[in-house]
């Protein structure tokens, strides 16, 4: 064994440099990087394509082996990387061991120890810090600013209106009202919001801020999920949901629920025709159930089987229009007291035979 060449025997052969290129052939993770020292930053003596790449150290906490733990591909052209030369003065073994952020004085040009492509950095005179962990009011995040433009306010709830029935009671109005979106809690202070964006914009945030703690995940089309520092969640889903369970779901609502749908609503229950899965609602002692049809009609239908209905009180029914009834069987009425009929136009009952008090 060559002790020379024993990794650290001789001390290490430290750089800094720029990623210039991320695009691995064998998608390992490796970069480019161009070396302060080391490389020239003429590209014409040594293009970027000529440049050694470069392994990317994970932390502890990811296995780095078999696809487990986190991938080594969150570098980007244009970043600032610090690392050391496994292979000390042949300078062609790079190990990278982390990134230096910084306050870029430059955007990208041509050249070496720059982004290739131009487009990071992207900001000027500002640090690396994300703008979300910053909180920066005269440099706002772009999602922040469209968080707050898209807030939606004033959603209408169900509003029941009160009517009469025809021994003159009265059905009281249960009015609706209207919900907002809760305003957006973001009120993070440096250095207590701990942020990760994606290059499209995805982000996460675990923000440590007294008196503001939150978490924060959101897609880049605007789907997300927040957690105020009361423990209040808000989901925000911009295109469709599904939700697929294997087994039950039992849930419990301490307080109200408020549901508006402005298309359809269907529900379907024992799909699979097992006996006795029912659909059962209960209302407690106090509150009644109010349905209201603004412009429609209210079908009930039973294919097989029976309606049946039990009032333990009075049992009003009031028609605007005709009442019709049809009876493919007997109909058989049962009145423990009076029974009081008015007609204001011709009684007629039509039958083989009429018999009265037989």
């Amino acid at each position: 064994m060559n002790n020379d060449k024993f990794l650290g025997h001789n001390g290490f052969l430290w750089f800094t440099g720029v990623v210039e290129d991320r695009n691995d052939p064998n998608k390992a993770g490796r970069v480019r990087v161009r070396a302060l020292g080391h490389h020239t930053c003429n590209t014409t003596i040594l293009p970027t394509s000529d440049l050694p790449w470069a392994h990317c150290m994970l932390p502890s906490t990811s296995a780095g082996i078999s696809g487990l733990g986190q991938s080594a591909t969150g570098l980007v052209e244009g970043s600032w990387v610090l690392g050391y030369f496994r292979d000390g003065m042949d300078r062609q073994e790079m190990i990278v061991l982390g990134t230096l952020p910084g306050v870029p004085a430059e955007l990208s040009q041509a050249g070496g120890f720059y982004d290739p492509n131009g487009i990071y950095p992207k900001y000027k005179d500002e640090p690396d810090v994300n703008r979300l962990a910053v909180n920066n009011e005269d440099l706002e995040h772009l999602s922040l600013t469209l968080r707050k433009a898209t807030r939606i306010t004033g959603i209408a709830t169900a509003d029941f209106n009160a009517f009469s029935n025809p021994d003159g009671s009265l059905v009281t109005a249960s009015d609706g009202d209207t919900f907002d979106q809760p305003t957006i809690p973001y009120n993070a202070s440096y250095p207590y919001n701990n942020v990760y964006e994606s290059e499209s914009g995805h982000l996460i945030e675990y923000d440590d801020t007294t008196g503001a703690e939150r978490i924060h995940q959101r897609h880049r089309t605007g789907t997300s999920y927040e957690i105020d520092a009361s423990g209040n969640k808000v989901e925000i889903i911009k295109g469709e949901s599904y939700r697929l369970l294997s087994n039950k779901e039992q849930v419990q609502i301490q307080g109200q629920s408020d549901i508006t749908i402005d298309g359809r609503h269907k529900l379907y229950i024992n799909k699979s025709g097992v006996a006795n899965n029912h659909y059962d609602i209960q209302i407690g002692a106090g509150a009644s159930i109010n349905i209201q049809v603004d412009d429609g009609d209210v079908n009930i239908h039973t294919i097989q089987g029976k309606i049946n209905m039990n009032a333990g009180g009075d049992y009003n029914l009031k028609v605007g229009g005709n009442y019709t009834v049809e009876v493919a069987g007997n109909t058989s009425e049962t009145i423990e007291g009076t029974k009081t009929s008015n007609t204001t136009g011709a009684v007629i009952h039509r039958g083989s035979t009429i018999d009265l008090n037989p």
